[in-house]
């Protein structure tokens, strides 16, 4: 499973234009080394938004992270709750000081990369979902991205005319649309939700009835 995971997610960045590193191909003898970073991305067209960075991210924000340091916790059985996160110190090793150390190695340059979790979901409930951000937030995650954030824009970006062979991922997803597993609803489900634009009060009073 841990590969599966690791490669969605490396899909999902090469296919925002990410440059992706990862950070080892082989199995980690120990525990702690196996819980850090899982990938080093970089954006070579970053552009700088005019706004801090939601904590929750969507595709639309990637634009805005110039590179980041990324660990993927592909459970895929349960939400991320607050007691889920209390018990699992682990989670947060890959914001300690020294994976920092050997990120900036890893990038160069100058300033800190954005720390990425990628989780299976957050609670539905809203007490319980702003009680795991505000954990997550506490122990130094900058943002996470859900697993079906990812898979949905993957879904969606797949065309059924093109071979990718060179991605057993994307390849499946291709067969699967191909023999009309993903209906047209199902994919109007899966299409990542566009931030609205804010309506100005000069447009607002320059329309007519």
């Amino acid at each position: 499973m841990p590969a599966v995971s690791e490669t969605i997610v490396r899909e999902y960045f090469e296919l925002h234009g990410f440059f992706v590193r990862q950070q080892r191909k082989y199995i980690a003898p120990t525990r702690r080394e196996d819980e850090e970073i899982d990938f080093f991305v970089l954006n070579p067209r970053h552009a700088a938004a005019g706004q801090p960075l939601p904590f929750v991210l969507t595709s639309d924000d990637l634009p805005a992270i110039a590179r980041a340091v990324v660990a993927v916790k592909g459970w895929h059985t349960e939400s991320f709750s607050s007691a889920v996160l209390a018990n699992a110190p682990e989670i947060f090793r890959f914001v300690e000081p020294p994976v920092f150390e050997r990120a900036a190695k890893a990038f160069g340059g100058q300033g800190q990369p954005t720390k990425i979790l990628v989780v299976p979901a957050l609670p539905q409930s809203r007490e319980a979902r702003a009680e795991s951000i505000e954990l997550l937030k506490s122990k130094g995650v900058d943002a996470i991205i859900p697993f079906h954030t990812m898979l949905a824009d993957l879904i969606v970006q797949i065309e059924v005319n093109r071979n990718y062979q060179k991605s057993d991922l994307l390849q499946i997803i291709r067969i699967l649309k191909n023999y009309d597993f993903f209906k047209e609803p199902q994919l109007e489900l899966f299409k990542p939700k566009r931030k609205k634009k804010s309506t100005t009060s000069g447009e607002a009073g320059g329309m007519k009835e």
